[in-house]
């Protein structure tokens, strides 16, 4: 074939390929994190409450009280979480930093071990550890990202942590409350919640193994049997009190 008849072999891609990846992992954690204790917690609260004949006033007073109480407590926890993280993050940078200043060459030596891992020998990645050295930023960004697996923080992070794990929480604590504010019986409005409950737990723990890329209803099943087995847990306990 001649020249004329060759044709490049990266000529031409794929008309139109988009790449589809997943990018909020860490807010998806925190409204699964919120959502699995918010529905699971004042749950259980609600049926040991009805179970010990509690009317439907008390337990939905102690429920809201639970919920509110929790969602500042589990924001909190999401908030300190995300703060040390970046605190983590903040002082491996400086100590990297230091490192590159007064070590360089067993630093550049280390960004050669990080590319041998990959297959690459020294002649092909010679000119990409010059090209560091040359752009001090850029070379303790690889360090924190290929030496320490160390990725930067939002400086944002720990605020929405928090308020996103609030949130989820009062969202998942309000779905068992919800038959005790509109029917006056504690057995009736128990049964409505279970039913309920379970509904929501079906739901979000089939959402969950989407997005977590397990097998939804694996997921779905798990979930709903770790929020049934607490509820009956709370809910013998107090029968089991309430009989002594």
């Amino acid at each position: 074939m001649d020249a004329e008849g060759q044709q490049p072999m990266l000529q031409k891609g794929p008309p139109s390929h988009r790449e589809r990846h997943f990018t909020a992992g860490e807010v998806v954690r925190d409204v699964i994190m919120g959502v699995s204790d918010g529905l699971t917690v004042p749950f259980a609260l609600a049926a040991g409450l009805s179970g010990a004949s509690a009317p439907s006033s008390l337990v939905l007073t102690a429920g809201l009280a639970e919920v509110a109480a929790g969602a500042i407590s589990m924001g909190l926890g999401g908030y300190l979480a995300a703060q040390s993280e970046a605190d983590h993050y903040n002082r491996e940078m400086k100590r990297e930093q230091e490192e590159i200043i007064t070590v360089p060459d067993t630093e550049a030596a280390e960004i050669g071990d990080i590319m041998a891992e990959y297959g690459l020998e020294p002649h092909e990645y010679g000119p990409v550890v010059e090209g560091l050295r040359r752009n001090p930023q850029a070379w303790l960004e690889f360090m924190m990202r290929f030496e320490l697996g160390l990725e930067k923080p939002d400086p944002r992070r720990a605020l929405q942590s928090a308020l996103t794990i609030a949130i989820s929480y009062v969202i998942g604590g309000l779905v068992p409350l919800l038959p005790y504010m509109f029917i006056s019986t504690v057995q009736d409005a128990m049964f409505t919640s279970v039913g309920v409950t379970l509904l929501a737990l079906l739901f979000f723990g089939y959402i969950k193994g989407r997005f977590t890329g397990n097998r939804p209803f694996l997921s779905a099943l798990q979930t709903t049997i770790i929020g049934a087995v607490a509820s009956a847990a709370a809910y013998g306990m107090a029968k089991a009190v309430q009989a002594r």
